[in-house]
């Protein structure tokens, strides 16, 4: 049986804001312990693969590595997510290891989700499949937040990060996309994000310049290599990822983490469970358990992670030192 839901207090760190990782990049993370991750009884953010599908072949990205299948997430398993947790004022974002403007259902789900007045709706993408037709469609559906990743401000720099992504026309189509948003009275906050690499350092001060005056809050963010990649290996941390978020792929099965590009972390199906009963399960809270501790080194996904090395945490040695 579910427990009672309980509002979760406000989250001290979602990876995907800046203003979070900001704070707790200049500030010592406090120590969670077990009692305290397990008594959050439902997700705040909720990442749903509603397919597998790309336009991009980025060398830092696994995306082209995965097998999963189905290549789309069946109507009915989104929507049982979504009906499952109505109500929790939950950010929802319809993305997760693919482009979302690939999906053509993009606005339905929108739409469905945008039934319930609690919820928020966010997306990432890269921005080249962003048509007017497909901004006036996100616009309408109502978008909280949307985040374009451009690595670029030129052609050269751009090509080697995107590939198979054509410069200008995502240019001029996130540009688009920001005008019809003024007009129309759209998005909250649009994100123009750059993945700080040595091709694009020199370009970074007249890329946030431009992307401002354009009306986008410019990023740049650190780069970071996924778990299991060569060379990568385990810090002995607590991990902030797997607090108030959950992830479901397009076979409904959910994981531990959005970095799990190949289901080393599977915590529970939600087509054979309620969703809060996967997010509430005894595989979930043993991983948050021995994440609260430190203990990556049980957890095969998190046995080859880095993820948060710079951080410090309250309890454990500096970066320096793990």
């Amino acid at each position: 049986m579910r427990s009672g839901v309980v509002r979760p207090s406000p989250a001290h760190c979602s990876d995907a804001g800046a203003g979070d990782r900001r704070k707790t990049r200049a500030n010592k993370v406090r120590k969670y312990t077990e009692t305290q991750v397990n008594n959050i009884s439902h997700p705040e953010f909720m990442q749903i693969e509603t397919n597998v599908a790309c336009n991009a072949a980025c060398p830092f990205c696994p995306q082209k590595t995965m097998t999963r299948t189905p290549h789309r997430m069946a109507d009915e398993v989104w929507k049982k997510i979504i009906d499952d947790t109505r109500g929790l004022g939950i950010t929802y974002r319809p993305f997760m290891i693919n482009e979302p403007l690939s999906d053509k259902r993009m606005g339905t789900i929108m739409r469905y989700i945008r039934e319930d007045d609690t919820a928020r709706i966010e997306l990432n993408s890269n921005g080249e499949l962003m048509t007017e037709d497909m901004a006036l469609e996100i616009l309408g559906a109502g978008i909280d937040a949307i985040r374009f990743s451009i690595d670029g401000f030129s052609e050269e720099s751009f090509s080697q990060s995107r590939v198979g992504v054509d410069y200008q026309t995502t240019v001029e189509r996130v540009l688009k996309f920001i005008q019809l948003s003024k007009k129309r009275g759209g998005a909250k906050r649009i994100e123009v994000r750059m993945i700080d690499l040595e091709i694009n350092k020199g370009e970074q001060e007249a890329y946030k310049r431009f992307w401002a005056s354009a009306g986008a809050v410019p990023i740049v963010t650190s780069f970071y290599r996924w778990p299991w990649e060569p060379g990568v290996e385990r810090v002995n941390l607590p991990c902030l990822k797997t607090l108030r978020e959950m992830f479901i792929y397009v076979n409904g099965k959910a994981t531990l983490c959005c970095w799990d590009a190949h289901e080393r972390a599977v915590i529970g199906d939600v087509t054979k469970e309620h969703v809060l009963d996967v997010w509430n399960g005894a595989v979930n809270r043993r991983f948050r358990s021995l994440l609260a501790e430190g203990k990556r080194e049980e957890i095969l996904l998190c046995s080859r992670c880095e993820a948060y090395k710079d951080r410090q945490f309250e309890g454990f040695p500096p970066p320096s030192q793990t």
